[in-house]
């Protein structure tokens, strides 16, 4: 007899011993692997993160979704891996950070699931240390199973063979990966570059990336994992009838498949426009000004007269508006760019926005609005100042000091941090104006 309440597919999460290893690289060529094979991949990005998510989508072909145990919580993330295993082939998860780094922690994701773990380690500069450092890792917890190693930057075969005779058989080595710049990822100042923007690019680094991994044991599919569903109360339609205008373009794509997805699952009509190219907004009940880059298209956003008379015409009315991180500086008055050219902005918010270069801020936080509290995070290398005084701050998760300041007037609500809209529907829903 079937189960209707669980589903099994093969799974594998990538995790490493900190950032910088290559865990997007190996994740996107895995998965353009698998695809060209006819498989059904879906992947998921552990933490809130928008540029990884972006590559792997074009890697694999599907929306990739967000997965954290402190911002979407254990039932959502159950949720997500017993959907996606019900039509997947095969499911990769990308860890973030180190594997212990965090709380939240990508190990504590993949022992909460039972997804066992490819080690991504860079293994330039040491062999036998590679060994050691993957098998303390290993052992470190005992509800987290590794089932090998993933040598990157691997100089010679000789290289690979130190690493495989000092792991023995206490622990596979499932490829050594040579090192080869042509793979490598394209990369700014808040991480990789958006796909968008190198979309022929990125195809052929999934192809090279492909050749890369060769036909190593990486390649083959992993032990299928039985993932259970969760029993999650569907929300209310409280923005039916509304439509809802995004910002998307160059400057503006830091959005959340989940956070859409709910937008329309609570009945919402959803229009998408370009700060940049369009000149007038759609006819909309509410607005949503993501983050992206708006510093690096400062001068095209400035240039767009009748955008900015358009956003400034509906924040008159009253209706509401949701600013985040990128969209909190376009509402802004000006912004002085990472080259210091100073450009107007909306000027829907009192204050003036700057960059300043690789000083940020970084971490989650939860917004406490008046509508109630919501999980999100912050992640910036800018400051805004003159601002006017904040209705809130966000609660940082284990920092007692205030978190991102939180601004109200008339229907704008604004801030640095970026929502996780599934935490709290009804409060979102409230956000943008629902009776």
């Amino acid at each position: 007899m079937t189960n209707t309440n669980s589903a099994h597919c093969p799974a594998l999460f990538l995790a490493a011993p900190s950032s910088g290893q290559g865990k997007t690289t190996i994740t996107a060529a895995l998965a353009r692997y698998h695809r060209d094979q006819g498989r059904n991949v879906r992947v998921f990005k552990m933490g809130p993160d928008y540029l990884d998510p972006q590559i792997l989508e074009q890697a694999c072909g599907q929306a990739v979704t967000q997965l954290d145990l402190w911002m979407a919580g254990a039932e959502y993330c159950r949720q997500q891996f017993f959907l996606a295993a019900q039509t997947a082939d095969l499911i990769l998860v990308e860890g973030a950070m180190g594997m212990f780094d965090g709380e939240p922690s990508s190990a504590d994701l993949a022992a909460t699931f039972g997804i066992p773990i490819a080690l991504v380690m860079d293994v330039k500069g040491m062999a036998q240390t590679a060994a050691a450092v993957a098998l303390g890792l290993a052992n470190y917890r005992d509800d987290v199973e590794v089932m090998g190693l993933i040598a990157n930057n691997c100089g010679t075969e000789r290289h690979a063979q130190l690493v495989r005779d000092a792991l023995g058989d206490r622990m596979p080595l499932l490829a050594s990966l040579a090192r080869d710049e042509a793979v490598s990822l394209p990369e700014r100042h808040l991480g990789l570059v958006q796909a968008e923007e190198v979309r022929e690019e990125l195809e052929e680094k999934f192809n090279l990336g492909k050749a890369w991994l060769g036909e190593q044991a990486i390649c083959d599919l992993p032990a299928s994992i039985e993932f259970v569903a969760q029993d999650i109360v569907e929300p209310q339609p409280l923005l039916a009838g509304m439509r809802i205008g995004i910002a998307k373009d160059q400057a503006f794509s830091f959005i959340y498949s989940a956070n859409t997805r709910l937008l329309e699952t609570m009945g919402a009509d959803l229009h998408y426009f370009s700060p940049i190219h369009d000149t007038q907004l759609p006819d909309l009940d509410a607005l949503w000004l993501p983050g992206g880059y708006p510093e690096l298209h400062a001068e095209k956003l400035a240039a767009n007269h009748s955008m900015r008379q358009a956003i400034q015409a509906f924040h008159a009315t009253g209706k509401a508006i949701l600013a985040e991180c990128g969209g909190l500086l376009y509402c802004l008055e000006d912004l002085t760019d990472l080259q210091e050219n100073t450009w107007p902005m909306t000027a829907i918010l009192a204050g003036q926005g700057a960059m300043r270069g690789k000083r940020g801020c970084q971490g989650m936080q939860a917004a406490m609005l008046p509508e109630g509290e919501v999980r999100a995070h912050a992640h910036h290398r800018s400051r805004s100042q003159n601002t006017p005084q904040p209705i809130a701050h966000g609660r940082r998760q284990r920092h007692p000091a205030p978190g991102e300041a939180i601004y109200r007037q008339q229907g704008l609500t604004a801030s640095y941090l970026h929502l996780f809209f599934p935490s709290n529907p009804t409060a979102i829903a409230a956000v943008f104006g629902a009776k």
